[in-house]
């Protein structure tokens, strides 16, 4: 098992959190349409979520500019396809919208952490003389 893969579940679970904890309050507190509640959240826990595994589980050091360029694109395809496709889809078909967030969040986590590991957060250094990449 890579050793970032526990630092991104602590790191995730606890972002998730934050995005869980946001939706609530927009959404049940506020009343807040579901697509905005869901948007507002999901921006906030993914800007915590890319500071936190930048320097605490990835340990990046890369120029920060083409790195949060790759990862803002990454996020884009997720928030599309998980987030509203199938996290508000499922709550529009009429399944509780906590329910429907955890749901898309399971599939969430294995997306982003194969994109952090293999296109954000990738190491990008060539390869030392008289070795084979």
């Amino acid at each position: 098992m890579p050793p970032n893969l526990l630092g991104f579940a602590l790191i995730n679970g606890f972002t998730f959190g934050v995005d869980l904890g946001l939706l609530t309050t927009l959404r049940s507190g506020l009343h807040v349409p579901l697509w905005l509640a869901i948007t507002v959240a999901y921006c906030c826990a993914f800007g915590l979520s890319y500071v936190l595994n930048r320097a605490f589980n990835f340990r990046s050091h890369a120029p920060v500019g083409p790195q949060l360029g790759t990862y803002v694109i990454v996020v884009i395809v997720n928030y599309l396809v998980l987030i509203l496709g199938l996290g508000a889809g499922l709550a529009y078909l009429g399944l509780e919208y906590h329910l429907s967030r955890i749901l898309a969040g399971l599939c969430e986590g294995v997306f982003m952490y194969c994109a952090m590991r293999w296109l954000v957060f990738r190491d990008r250094q060539p390869a030392a003389e008289g070795t084979t990449v």
